[in-house]
């Protein structure tokens, strides 16, 4: 029971990291740039890693303690990846410059990770 699990997470997993997004995008900026990648690589692999991690786990000891959670959960989390999605074909249609490097980057480290760790995307 436990094996069949983990492919099914692992594909998850891949299919939340693969996905282009904020996080993502700023990553591959900074590859464009030919700055700080391996930083940014380890960093965010690291930041999604902890963040999965503590999600399963949370969401595990949630269902637990409240099974109604779990179908709450599979419902607002349905309508979540709908709404994302819509806004994502809009942003498809529309355009963006999100992989065109600018023309001004940043050129402190520590200033490169917080643009791209989690929290920071999540405000922006």
């Amino acid at each position: 029971m436990y094996l069949s699990a983990i492919p099914a997470g692992s594909m998850t997993g891949l299919s939340l990291i693969m996905a282009i997004g904020v996080q993502n995008a700023f990553a591959l900026r900074q590859g464009l740039q030919q700055r700080y990648v391996a930083l940014v690589v380890v960093a965010f692999s690291l930041s999604d890693i902890v963040l999965i991690m503590a999600g399963v786990a949370g969401t595990g000891k949630l269902v637990q303690a409240w099974p109604a959670a779990l179908q709450v959960l599979r419902f607002g989390g349905a309508a979540f990846l709908a709404a994302y999605g819509l806004m994502a074909a809009r942003r498809a249609f529309k355009g963006s410059d999100a992989l065109r490097p600018a023309d001004e980057a940043a050129s402190d480290w520590k200033k490169v990770l917080l643009t791209g760790m989690p929290v920071q995307t999540l405000i922006s």
